[in-house]
This record gives structure tokens, C-alpha cells and sequence, in this order.
């Protein structure tokens, strides 16, 4: 596979998302030991930026990660999470938690359950609006110093937090939701394709964050570059079950879902005339973004390992670029 740069060091161009694995998504399809064999397979397509967090299964998705990495962690960027705290998995409801005793404290339980000394990626899952991000972002510099993280990262921010805090430490990675349906990261006006739909995380435009972390050196990590497998066309309403949060993500709904579609139809048109499918057409889009542009699609199926790292040997042209870019504004905000 190709590669990308992070932090000085060659990473595969695309990497992979473990969520699915044990959170959020299809719980009837998650299967412990083939997702173990996929992480190792994945790595061994050259797959190695691999991407978990504490409250993905509360500590579940580590496990599998420190079980699939056993012999082979040197091949492998681990990035972990830290900051957000599950109150009701049925409802998959969060709260987060900016401490400085927290984050501490999870890291300590990450350690234990990917089986490892150090993690290459450390990230703040969601700034926490009753602590200062300076004493969140200070708590896990220290981390650094005690040689326990290489390297900070941030998810779902503004451009003036992630400046607030590359001040303190250094900002190696931003991880935000960027798909040819939801582009708040990069300033769009509502945050979304077309340039309306959409809604952040903030109250305010995040800005061009996408810009930001190219000019300052830092990775941009994106989730969701299939829209939750929407943008792949394989995925239906009727096929979602219960207890998936898809069955209550506005996009997903009936007549929402209807119109949406329109979207993908740019994308299976573009898809056939590359030779490629929906889902490595929309994978390359987000790299095409930029050089430093490194996606982790999730999924726990091999076919779509398979699908998905060959989006890193896709080479959109300008006219595709210009045809995906003038796609439809999406119906229904993104959470």
C-alpha cells in the first residue's frame, strides 16, 4: 500500500477504524476472533494506523486491539482515546470527563488492555466544557514526559481550540468526521456537502481545520469517510437493526435517506468510470484532501479490508474531483 508521513515515520495511506468492532454498529455481526484475524490481516496489507478509544465497548475495543497486536506491536501507530465516559450503552449516551485525574487514570487502563508501555497517539475524544483545555491539554503532555505517549491528538474541535492547544504541546493528529457528506472541518458553510445540512459539534463554524493542521505539521485523521457505509450504496434503512445508532441518525431516516441517495449516485458514477467501487471512490476523496490526510474506514468484514485499502491506489482526477465535490447537500444533520 501507499504510505503517508505521520510524525516523521511512514504509515499505511489508510488505516482502520476498530469502533464497529464493539460499539455503535450491528451488534449481531461482531464476531471477537474475526476481528482479531482482520486487525492482523490488516496490518499485513499494510494497514498501520490503527485507531481504538476507552469507551468504544469500555475498554472491549483495547482488548482486541492488544490481543491482534501480540507479536507484531512494533509493526503498528496505536492511537487511543481519552475524555469521554459511557452512561447508558443501550442508548450509546456519553458524558464527558476533561480531568486531569481521568485522563491519567484511563491511560493506565488503555496500557493494560492493549498490552503495551507506550501509545503512538493520545487523543482529547471531546474537549470538555467544564474543564479548561489547558488543564486537560497539560495533564496529558505530562503523559509525554513520563515517556508513556509519543504523540497528542485532538477529535472534533475548532481551529481556535487546536491553536489554544498547540500552544501548550504540540498537536500531532486531529480526528474529525470529513466525508463527501459532512465537511465542518474544513469551514464549510453548515458543515456539510453542497455547502448546507449540516451541524457541528460547536456552536460555532469549526473553521478550516483540514487547513489548519496541514500548515502545523499535525495529521488529519478522518472518521466516517463512507458516511457510516451510506456513501458505499450498500447500505439501507431496512437493513439497519435495532439498537445499531444508525436507526436514529437523521440521515438514515426514510425520506431522508431517499434523498440522499442522490449523492451516491455521483459516487457509482464516478466509481464506474474509475474502475473502482463507491466506497474506495469515497475513501480517495478525503485523501485527495491532503498529503497529511490519513482515513481509518472501519469495518469487520474482510471483503471490505479488502475494498478499502485498494481506495489507497485510486487517483481522482480534477473532473472527479470537481464532479464529487458538486454533490448535493445532504438531508438531516449528522447527529
Amino acid at each position: 500500500m501507499r504510505t503517508r508521513r505521520f510524525q516523521g515515520h511512514e504509515v499505511g495511506a489508510v488505516g482502520l477504524g476498530l469502533m464497529g468492532m464493539s460499539w455503535g454498529y450491528s451488534a449481531s455481526e461482531r464476531d471477537d476472533t474475526a476481528s482479531v484475524d482482520l486487525i492482523r490481516r490488516a496490518v499485513d496489507m499494510g494497514v498501520t494506523f490503527i485507531d481504538t478509544a476507552q469507551v468504544y465497548g469500555s475498554g472491549h475495543n483495547e482488548g482486541l486491539l492488544g490481543e491482534a497486536l501480540t507479536g507484531i506491536r512494533d509493526r503498528v501507530a496505536v492511537a487511543t482515546k481519552t475524555g469521554l465516559v459511557i452512561t447508558d450503552p443501550a442508548t450509546h449516551s456519553m458524558r464527558r470527563d476533561g480531568t486531569p485525574e481521568h485522563v491519567k487514570r484511563s491511560l493506565e487502563e488503555s496500557l493494560n488492555l492493549l498490552g503495551t508501555d507506550t501509545v503512538d497517539l493520545y487523543y482529547l475524544h471531546r474537549v470538555d466544557p467544564e474543564v479548561p483545555l489547558a488543564e486537560t491539554w497539560g495533564a496529558m503532555a505530562e503523559l509525554v514526559q513520563e515517556g508513556k505517549v509519543r504523540h497528542l491528538g485532538l477529535s472534533e474541535v475548532t481551529r481556535a481550540q487546536a491553536e489554544e492547544a498547540h500552544a501548550i504541546h504540540p498537536v500531532a493528529a486531529v480526528q474529525s468526521e470529513l466525508s463527501l457528506w459532512t465537511r465542518d472541518a474544513q469551514g464549510a458553510e453548515g458543515g456539510s456537502a453542497g455547502g448546507g445540512g449540516g451541524m457541528s459539534t460547536s456552536a460555532e463554524n469549526p473553521g478550516d481545520v483540514v487547513g489548519w493542521t496541514a500548515e502545523n505539521g499535525a495529521a488529519f485523521v478522518p472518521f466516517s469517510p463512507l458516511g457510516r457505509g451510506f456513501l458505499t450504496g450498500a447500505v439501507s434503512v431496512d437493513s439497519i437493526e435495532e439498537g445499531d445508532f444508525r436507526s436514529r441518525h437523521p440521515r438514515f431516516q426514510d425520506e431522508a435517506a431517499e434523498q440522499n441517495m442522490r449523492i451516491v449516485e455521483v459516487v457509482k458514477r464516478v466509481a464506474e468510470r474509475k474502475g473502482a467501487t463507491p466506497a474506495q471512490v469515497a475513501i480517495a476523496w478525503t485523501m485527495a484532501q491532503g498529503e497529511h490526510v490519513i482515513p481509518i474506514p472501519g469495518t469487520k468484514k474482510m471483503r471490505y479490508l479488502k475494498d478499502n485499502v485498494g481506495a489507497a491506489e485510486v487517483d481522482l482526477t480534477a473532473e472527479d474531483l470537481r464532479e464529487l465535490d458538486s454533490v448535493p447537500a445532504p438531508v438531516g444533520s449528522r447527529y
